[in-house]
């Protein structure tokens, strides 16, 4: 596919998903959709991926949905916005969390509305500190979709969640840190460069105990704590038996670096 909305390449273990419409802050429309499910196919494809960075192109990371791609006027019909939730946003935030790999996001300016919460979807969220990220869909009648109404009390709590949901203020990078929303606040000079060097690192990392780790911590909010202990030693028998497991003890025995393969 010739990409016109996104820039994607996949090197060195490392798959890299700029969202590429930066004169509109990266707002999402119909195309540049199909272009990011294209990217995450050839992604979940090639068994060489072990970690996918997400980012945004320009001054923002992404300001939601274009809403010139759907306009509708007042007295006009309206338009099925839960179609565009089952058809686009729904399956997005399900292939993010069901990679069996670590999913970097790295907020380079404003994430609004469904930006805001397709960062949240990632495994790790870095930000500069000029970021920020705003729930505005109160502000248009509507609710946090893309998962906002699942990870928002999960990230930071009813009270924040439901603050940051109703009255739509915009939080700053170094408040989302703060508050648990992300994993760190960086200065927008670094940003990019602690991105990548994460992302060489979970390149070369024992790509399978991550993704069970991710698996593990999904399942936990509807497990029981029996049901999760069995769940855990059922992950843990197959990772034992894994080469990255054998690697990483030799490596520890024998006091020198391991070299996982993912496997």
């Amino acid at each position: 596919m010739n990409y016109e909305n996104i820039t994607f390449q996949i090197g060195l273990g490392i798959a890299t998903l700029t969202l590429n419409r930066p004169d509109k802050l990266n707002s999402f429309t119909q195309a540049m959709h199909l272009e990011v499910r294209h990217a995450l196919d050839a992604v979940k494809a090639d068994n060489s991926v072990r970690v996918l960075l997400l980012t945004g192109a320009g001054r923002g990371f992404c300001a939601g949905q274009d809403l010139s791609d759907r306009a509708v006027e007042p007295g006009a019909d309206g338009v099925d916005l839960g179609h565009s939730v089952e058809t686009f946003y729904a399956p997005l935030v399900m292939t993010l969390k069901s990679l069996p790999m670590p999913v970097i996001c790295a907020v380079n300016g404003v994430a609004a509305g469904a930006g805001a919460n397709l960062a949240l979807a990632c495994d790790i969220v870095l930000a500069g500190k000029s970021a920020s990220f705003v729930e505005v869909f109160c502000k248009l009648g509507l609710i946090p979709d893309t998962g906002g109404s699942w990870h928002l009390p999960r990230l930071v709590g009813h009270a924040r969640a439901m603050g940051m949901a109703m009255l739509g203020e915009k939080i700053s990078a170094e408040k989302a840190e703060q508050w648990g929303l992300i994993w760190k606040c960086v200065p927008d000079e670094s940003l990019m460069i602690e991105a990548m060097d994460m992302a060489v690192h979970f390149s070369t990392a024992p790509t399978k105990g991550l993704a069970f780790t991710k698996q593990a911590f999904a399942a936990s909010y509807a497990n029981s704590l029996e049901e999760q202990l069995k769940l855990e030693g059922q992950m843990m028998r197959e990772l034992g038996y894994s080469r990255d497991y054998r690697e990483g003890v030799a490596a520890f025995m024998a006091k020198r670096p391991p070299v996982f393969t993912g496997e």
